[in-house]
């Protein structure tokens, strides 16, 4: 069938007299190409998935996108084919056309069929490679039986196992990645001066909200506090006559909310991005959540208030790398005076947090929201936004409901879940008050689409409450509620929980048990004395991270023995990168990933994998044959961008990528076995020394962030790696069978109870230690430090330093190893003492056979 044929259905669809979108014509045809993925904020938020065949665009819907999860199956809804230029289609198609919204270029690149690509698409499996800036690897596509009713073929999208998957809990591609990869359009000319400060950019068509971390008090520090609003999220988009009103999550509500986009509209605010909260007030002029709920239901919004407190984008300027006081100011004489008015500009505070948040509660707000004065806007979760509650108060997913108890009519109570950090729903209590009689009824009727007779629960509950016929009814897990309470029980349940409404802007997959995280202090006064003033500039505030980083899931704890989270480690490795990056420079590192944390699954990566870790120097593919190209960690960016993609460990080898060949350094790993103490690992450390000393070299040494030591010899670059093994291995073998009763040199568990093994093995080509100031994912998160000698007889039992205490070293630092690099030595003279040739690496003995005489 021609391309012109094909295209038919999609022409007959459009009004191209009002449609931006580019009319259906025959193209060049070709086998297989390009593919393009649009998101696309219709009445429903979806993204369209587009392979290029036959000339057109094959095209399926895929209402949740694609994903990188193998064991994440993606319905996709196969649609009219589109011409092969509406790939490079970005903007807004006009409300009352086919599909009308705003459409930005989600990902592109190039796709290769794996087999006959025509005989998968007929009979059901297409099977394909991805080469895109987000999305890469294999997929398959599979049709299922079309059901009645179906507006065309469903198939399912699924990502193949290969280096390209990512789990859902470490990385959501469409969380993370949510920005156009669309060329930017060409700067205007003729801007105002005042543009100087800020880039020059066309409006985007999309755009994620910066989001608060819960603390539990008020940081020192200089902070902007307003009131914290019950609403919901509203980003808005004015393109002169062209509002758009989007949730936190990116579906377009402005269809829902025409009053307020009439009021936008006639405020005349030229172009901009707009971010606030949308409200009904109470009798009191407080936020009432419930409210707001109902007028959504009623279909009636004439009472919404849009409470706008920042701007992010004003003409041509992006506005997000100024300060939060300078936006807000620019947003306040750009709405001018609108106190009564539907869109109001939401005012700072004035006065101390404690007080703030007191007269908050009592004027019936939810709390306080605080953003650190100079700070830039950041989409997504970090600590510069932070929110203080006047009461305890979070969403939950509804997992199933009891049956009314007496003269109670729709259902009895909620049971309440959230998730934790390894995806499973966790069930959280009940809620059974604050419903109205129509709330009742509505929620029982919502609830009635979505039971199942599996509970959704890990573990769940068999039955709630005491009475005894509160036998649970289990649903979907669809539903979000918002939920204040008094606190949580021992075991993670809620406490005189009262319901405060429904929340569809929130998808229940993000709802986890909120915490509250601490926020780094203010730099204390400086101390008298030299020394203590470098020590309060090192506990000083954490460098500014870099402005492209995006953090995710800040909050996920990673150490439920301490309660360190993500967030806790990339701020660790924010901080100390200047004591890092030198270990790090040049050279190979291994990679020790977490996504579950310290009790989850863990793993390493030594190279490198398509589409990960993009900001990590790729080395020349030819310094290891056999395998994809070695990593560098060439800068803090690259650091931090580790740290975001899980990475808690980093391990180094003992060459730079310069010499690959020839080590400059051996590791000796002191490694305890069952039983020793700790006075006898910083006695076997003294011995260990005291034989390099008399073999005249001279070494160095750090912790190892667990229960061993690290002593280091830095070498000139000289001998291969099978005589630098050789040779530790040797010197190991020499202090078993002088001091039998302290060392050994066989590694298993049960060759070293009561004994150390020093691991020589740590000098094998390709071979790696835990560099210094990594970071180690045991309980607790000690971390790897440098030490002077002189420090070993006083040092205590490890771990001495971690992630969440290491500030009291930042101020030594690396200057326990200031002469490392002087101290490059070679071991000609040693070898020659411990009679080892170059070349006659030691070999186990082979046990001689008995005779069977």
């Amino acid at each position: 069938m021609m391309a012109s044929q094909l295209l038919d259905t999609y022409n007959r669809k459009r009004n191209f007299r009002r449609t931006p979108e580019p009319r259906g014509k025959r193209e060049r045809t070709r086998e297989a190409g390009s593919f393009v993925i649009q998101k696309h904020a219709a009445r429903r938020l979806h993204y369209d998935f587009r392979l290029e065949w036959e000339g057109v665009l094959r095209s399926w819907a895929v209402p949740k996108g694609p994903s990188l999860d193998p064991q994440v199956k993606r319905m996709a809804v196969q649609v009219e084919d589109h011409p092969l230029s509406y790939g490079d289609f970005e903007g807004t198609i006009p409300k009352g056309q086919y599909g009308a919204g705003s459409v930005i270029v989600w990902d592109r690149g190039t796709w290769t069929p794996i087999g006959d690509a025509a005989r998968g698409l007929a009979e059901g499996k297409l099977k394909f490679t991805l080469q895109g800036r987000k999305l890469s690897g294999g997929f398959t596509l599979v049709r299922m039986r079309q059901r009645g009713g179906e507006k065309g073929p469903s198939w399912l999208l699924i990502k193949e196992r290969d280096a390209a998957a990512r789990p859902t809990a470490e990385f959501d591609v469409l969380e993370e990645r949510s920005e156009s990869v669309a060329k930017p359009a060409r700067k205007r000319t003729g801007a105002s001066s005042r543009t100087s400060r800020a880039a020059r950019t066309s409006l985007p068509l999309s755009l994620a909200p910066q989001l608060a971390t819960l603390v539990s008090s008020a940081p020192a520090g200089e902070w902007d506090y307003e009131l914290k609003l019950d609403g919901y999220r509203l980003l808005t988009r004015v393109d002169g006559e062209d509002v758009r009103c989007f949730t936190r999550n990116g579906h377009d509500w402005s269809s829902r909310l025409a009053g307020l986009v009439k009021a936008v509209r006639a405020l005349d605010l030229g172009r901009c991005w707009l971010d606030g909260e949308i409200i009904v007030a109470d009798e009191r002029g407080a936020p009432d959540f419930q409210r707001l709920q109902n007028a959504f239901d009623a279909g009636s919004t004439s009472q919404v208030q849009y409470m706008v407190f920042d701007l992010l984008f004003q003409e041509d300027e992006d506005l997000r790398q100024h300060s939060v006081r300078e936006r807000r100011e620019r947003l306040r004489q750009l709405l001018g005076d609108t106190r009564k008015a539907v869109v109001q500009f939401n005012p700072t505070l004035q006065g101390e947090p404690a007080q703030l948040l007191k007269a908050a509660g009592e004027a019936g707000f939810e709390g306080l929201v605080g953003k650190r004065a100079g700070s830039s806007y950041y989409s997504g979760r970090n600590r510069d936004w932070i929110k203080l509650k006047t009461g305890a108060r979070q969403e939950f997913v509804i997992g199933g409901f009891t049956d009314p108890q007496g003269s109670r009519s729709g259902l009895g109570s909620l049971l309440l879940g959230v998730y934790d950090a390894k995806g499973k729903l966790r069930y959280a209590g009940n809620v059974g008050t604050g419903f109205s009689q129509a709330t009742l009824d509505k929620l029982r009727n919502k609830l009635g689409d979505i039971e199942t007779a599996e509970s959704a629960f890990e573990g769940g509950p068999t039955r709630v409450g005491t009475v005894r016929r509160a036998v649970p009814h289990w649903v979907r897990p669809r539903l979000v509620a918002e939920v204040a309470f008094a606190g949580w029980t021992s075991d993670g349940h809620v406490r005189q929980a009262v319901f405060n409404g429904l929340r569809d802007d929130k998808p229940p997959e993000q709802i986890i048990r909120e915490a509250p995280r601490a926020v780094p202090a203010a730099p204390k006064a400086p101390a008298k004395s030299a020394a203590s003033r470098r020590a309060a500039r090192a506990r000083a505030a954490a460098p500014d991270l870099p402005g492209d980083l995006r953090i995710t899931h800040p909050e996920r704890v990673i150490d439920a023995t301490t309660g360190i989270t993500k967030g806790d480690l990339i701020a660790y490795y924010a901080q100390v990168a200047p004591l890092l990056l030198p270990h790090l420079q040049d050279r190979p590192v291994a990679l020790l990933r977490a996504p579950d944390g310290v009790e989850g699954g863990q793993f390493f990566q030594k190279h490198a994998q398509p589409g990960t870790l993009p900001k990590l120097q790729r080395l020349d593919a030819k310094l290891d044959p056999g395998n994809a190209p070695l990593l560098v960690i060439p800068s803090t960016l690259a650091l931090l961008t580790a740290a975001q993609m899980n990475v808690v460990e980093l391990h180094t080898w003992n060459a730079t990528s310069k010499a690959i060949e020839t080590p400059d350094r051996l590791v000796f790993d002191l490694d305890p076995g069952e039983g020793v103490k700790w006075a006898q690992m910083r006695e076997a450390a003294r011995l260990v020394r005291a034989l390099l000393t008399q073999l005249k070299l001279r070494s160095f040494l750090k912790t190892s962030g667990g229960k061993g030591l690290h002593v280091v010899l830095p070498l000139k670059p000289q001998l291969g790696w099978d005589d630098a093994k050789g040779f530790s291995q040797h010197l190991v073998q020499h202090l078993a069978r002088v001091i039998p009763q302290r060392f050994v040199a066989k590694s298993g568990p049960a060759n070293r109870v009561g004994r150390i093994f020093v691991d020589y093995l740590r000098n094998g080509r390709g071979a790696t230690t835990a560099s210094a100031w990594s970071a180690r994912v045991r309980p607790g998160m000690g971390i790897s430090v440098p030490l002077h000698w002189d420090e070993l007889p006083d040092l205590p039992e490890p771990p001495v330093w971690s992630v969440a205490d290491f500030a009291g070293r930042l101020a030594t630092g690396n200057k326990p190893w200031k002469d490392y690099e002087k101290s490059r030595q070679s071991l000609t003279a040693a070898m020659s003492a411990l009679q080892f040739e170059v070349g006659k690496t030691p070999r186990k003995k082979t046990p001689r056979k008995r005779s069977r005489g």
